[in-house]
């Protein structure tokens, strides 16, 4: 299937993961929506795109936990950029590394609001608009986390477990109209998410690949382009991915003696 001119919107497009599938998008010629809450970051990742092939972007600024935010961001888009073709729900991050009953409210929260609600949030204002126009295709960045809860990560593996729950629902739920519905599941990526996760902390967000050649952010985004060109009645419903060192959130093999790692 040929992404030409499609609407891609994709969440969290201001680094990582996606900011690697809007060049994969761009590159097949796409137009771009993309939206993040940091907007220096997020109009270098627009200009780079148009520069990657992308036949127009319209970037916005867009935190995904406020619901009233994301409501009135779709309803106000214009009008040339309203029929969104592809939604990527990227958008999403881990708070701590903490066994389950020493963790930090404020980080469950956090967890919470962007990776499930916000996921939610978003395909609750886009989704109806695919179903009525009879064409769509909404992709859910999962997780190896979401497959086995791994020591100290029970709500960030929670949130995971809950969006393969919300993507094979809404599979379900769509049946009887064109629209697709597919999960991404990468294991290990050496994105800034464990320096998300520890808070800036780059030494120990560094030891979390010591040993091990991680997935890419490209690896992913080549991914999800594959899944979202298949031929229009074919629905990819999961792809699992992990780097060769890893087969699961728990196992690992490392070349050299390290501190263990979690996935994403």
């Amino acid at each position: 299937m040929s992404l030409k001119a499609k609407i891609v919107f994709i969440t969290g497009a201001s680094s990582g993961i996606g900011e690697a599938t809007a060049y994969a998008f761009a590159s097949e010629g796409a137009r771009l929506l993309l939206a993040a809450r940091r907007q220096d970051k997020l109009s270098a990742v627009a200009s780079k795109a148009l520069e990657a092939g992308a036949q127009a972007v319209h970037a916005f600024e867009l935190d995904v936990q406020k619901q009233p935010a994301v409501a009135a961001a779709i309803a106000a888009l214009p009008a040339e950029w309203s029929a969104i073709d592809v939604l990527i729900n990227n958008a999403g991050l881990s708070r701590g590394l903490d066994k389950l009953y020493q963790g930090h409210i404020e980080d469950w929260d956090e967890m919470i609001d962007t990776n499930v609600k916000g996921l939610l949030y978003v395909t609750r204002a886009v989704v109806p608009g695919m179903v009525e126009r009879g064409s769509g295709h909404v992709v859910n960045m999962g997780s190896t986390a979401g497959e086995l809860t791994y020591p100290n990560g029970a709500v960030y593996c929670a949130t995971k477990a809950a969006e393969k729950a919300i993507n094979d629902g809404l599979r379900q739920d769509v049946l009887g109209t064109p629209v697709r519905v597919t999960s991404i599941d990468p294991g290990m990526v050496e994105t800034d998410f464990s320096k998300v996760r520890f808070r800036g902390d780059e030494t120990r967000a560094a030891k979390v690949y010591q040993g091990i050649t991680p997935l890419s952010p490209v690896d992913v985004a080549d991914a999800i382009v594959w899944a979202v060109s298949r031929p229009a009645h074919v629905n990819i419903a999961h792809v699992l991915m992990t780097p060769v060192g890893q087969a699961n959130s728990l196992l690992f093999h490392r070349e050299q003696a390290g501190t263990t790692g979690n996935t994403r």
